[in-house]
């Protein structure tokens, strides 16, 4: 494997017994890269996280991962990856510090190597002046950066995130990343059901049904789907659908109820689908291409998720 590549991936298969959960899933990370693996629920995407952060071993494919063999060198991998989960893996009843400190004691770091690594740390994901603080007194977005301070204090070459900022708010979620991406030379592999997250991908592979449908820069893939997208609402969708095409000579998809015309120009029709077919249009939405319209040309259906975001737990304020 080339010193420029982190990761990679070939004819991963896994099943949980009857059930395929990834069909020759496929990829390569070139070092120093984000790469994103968005999908819905049941994707596959989970699985995949199991299998690159050593929870779960392989049961068909290859996998290297830093120059090594993930199907006989899982230990060595374990030592020079970094793991951060959905679920917090913070002591919510010891602060700030207590919890980097005990984080690196079962790292094996002690001594001045440890405390400086520490104050490192608290520097990089500005939580220097939360130091002493209980963590559960802060705020989630200050929570995942605690936790991904105490990833970072191993120094791993490689990072995985499951889902990581789920429940955080969009300003909590640009800091994770500010964070993540102030490392020098750390290739971060992350899953995400988050159109918006995904986007801070350098590469971004899109699963469904357990199979990759699309790969490549998210800018890319959105272009690929052309210039303008318009989505029309109606209670009569296709027959809406057929007079539009005869009225102005532009044919749409009906997907899940609602007419999606693409094009160029497509925003010429919006005047002219009003004038003559207003009375029946519920809802117009005219846009540029993103990642969910990459994901319905692939597919031929709508990213859902149909598992909501967990609401934050009632308790103490958390200061923010």
């Amino acid at each position: 494997m080339s010193d420029a590549v982190a990761v990679t991936a070939a004819g991963l298969r896994f099943a949980y017994g009857d059930r395929e959960a990834l069909r020759d899933v496929a990829f390569a990370v070139r070092r120093g890269t984000v790469h994103g693996f968005l999908g819905p629920n049941g994707s596959g995407k989970s699985t995949l996280f199991k299998l690159l952060s050593t929870l779960v071993p392989l049961q068909q494919g290859s996998v290297t991962m830093l120059g090594l063999d993930l199907a006989r060198q899982a230990a060595a991998i374990r030592a020079r990856i970094g793991v951060v989960f959905q679920s917090p893996a913070v002591d919510k009843k010891l602060t700030v510090r207590e919890n980097l400190r005990y984080g690196g004691l079962l790292l094996g770091l002690s001594g001045r190597d440890l405390g400086a690594r520490i104050d490192q740390m608290l520097a990089a994901a500005s939580l220097a002046d939360r130091a002493r603080d209980r963590v559960e007194e802060l705020s989630g977005g200050l929570r995942r950066r605690v936790e991904i301070a105490k990833c970072m204090l191993a120094r791993p070459d490689l990072v995985l995130l499951d889902e990581a900022s789920t429940g955080l708010d969009p300003a909590a979620r640009r800091d994770m990343w500010t964070l993540l991406k102030s490392q020098p030379g750390l290739t971060v592999l992350f899953t995400t059901h988050l159109m918006d997250e995904a986007a801070e991908a350098d590469q971004l592979l899109l699963l469904d049904d357990g199979a990759i449908v699309a790969a490549g820069r998210p800018k890319d893939l959105m272009r690929e789907v052309g210039g303008q997208v318009l989505d029309i609402e109606a209670p009569d969708a296709d027959a809406l659908a057929r007079e539009i095409e005869q009225a102005f000579g532009s044919a749409g998809a009906v997907v899940d109820g609602a007419l999606r015309i693409e094009g160029e120009r497509v925003h010429e029709l919006v005047p002219k689908v009003m004038e003559r077919f207003g009375d029946r249009v519920q809802r117009l939405q005219l846009g540029h291409p993103s990642l969910q319209d990459v994901f319905l040309k692939k597919t031929g259906k709508r990213f859902v998720t149909t598992a909501p975001e967990p609401a934050p737990k009632k308790g103490r304020r958390r200061r923010s």
